[in-house]
């Protein structure tokens, strides 16, 4: 078979459904809020981010398998460091959950609570965690580093660390506004130190979780304060991970590399989509399976139902020793 021909075969017009749709959504996002506000920045903003996320899905459809994860790098580079740098340091605001809060608290529309009411608040119920799959500026840089195929989740409510995240920046937020009277959260140079400091901090938490645990996705899933809203959203999703059980022979290999801990298999082999919250459509499943039984679709139900896998419990040294 020709190379032409195997491109060919890999390239499905069908596929391109899901960066379109992506594409159009945000486009139109644009349009709309540019044509009722009168702010061109609108259709920009929102413009950029579509395209950047439709161009890394439509390569990851169309690549060959090993090439795939190229496209979501892609998009997380092109959205990430767009935020990072335009929306945060060239405008001054605070992009940290707490500048969403600073924002909502002064009755300022700007761009974090925009983004946050957009991407992990609404958006969630039509993409699930898209976000968190290929345009996290936090991912970005944690899916740099060499721990991509983890050992599972650490047992126990380890998980519930994120939700008493999110309760201390609403705290530390609630403070500094009604205690302190510090108004300069959401916008300026201290809204701007908060968030470089903040985002550094994530960084550094991120990548000692990730060096301690052998888990690029260790910070999202134990301690990250995104993911609450996220989790409540992306419930509705209709975008999700779909699947034919014929075709699944349970070998476990989307288990074993989901950079999420999720058992896909138990979901396609009782003709579900995948329901876990946990998702981020990072399409690392479909890459990895060899009967090509999965793949992205629409459809109504109701996720939440999380299906995860565990790390095996360490033995003590003396069995170890026995064996």
């Amino acid at each position: 078979m020709s190379n032409t021909q195997r491109l060919k075969n890999d390239f499905n017009f069908k596929k391109m459904t899901v960066p379109l749709v992506v594409m159009l959504a945000f486009l139109t996002l644009g349009f709309v809020m540019w044509r009722s506000s009168g702010a061109i920045m609108a259709l920009f903003f929102f413009g950029y981010i579509g395209i950047s996320v439709g161009i890394g899905l439509g390569l990851y459809a169309a690549l060959p398998k090993k090439k795939k994860p190229l496209g979501r790098k892609l998009s997380l580079f092109l959205v990430g460091s767009f935020l990072v740098g335009f929306a945060a340091i060239y405008g001054g605001e605070n992009m940290q959950i707490e500048g969403m809060f600073f924002g909502l608290l002064s009755g300022v529309f700007q761009a974090a609570v925009v983004h946050y009411l957009i991407a992990k608040v609404f958006g969630p119920m039509l993409f699930g965690r898209i976000w968190c799959g290929w345009a996290c500026w936090t991912v970005m840089i944690l899916d740099l580093l060499p721990f991509q195929r983890p050992a599972g989740r650490l047992s126990g409510r380890w998980g519930w660390f994120r939700y008493l995240h999110f309760i201390l920046s609403l705290g530390l937020v609630a403070a500094a506004w009604y205690g302190f009277g510090f108004r300069e959260g959401a916008m300026g140079q201290a809204a701007l130190v908060w968030y470089i400091v903040g985002n550094l901090f994530y960084y550094l938490i991120g990548i000692a979780l990730a060096y301690a645990l052998k888990d690029n996705r260790a910070f999202c899933k134990y301690i990250c304060p995104v993911t609450v809203p996220l989790k409540i959203t992306s419930r509705f999703a209709l975008l999700k991970i779909g699947g034919e059980a014929e075709k699944c022979n349970d070998c476990q290999a989307c288990v074993k590399m989901c950079p999420m801990d999720i058992r896909v298999p138990e979901y396609i082999l009782n003709n579900q989509r995948v329901l876990s919250t946990e998702c981020s459509l990072c399409q690392t499943c479909i890459t990895v399976c060899a009967k090509d039984a999965l793949k992205l679709s629409f459809g109504f139900d109701l996720g939440g139902k999380d299906l995860l896998r565990e790390r095996a419990p360490k033995l003590p040294a003396e069995a170890v020793a026995a064996d």
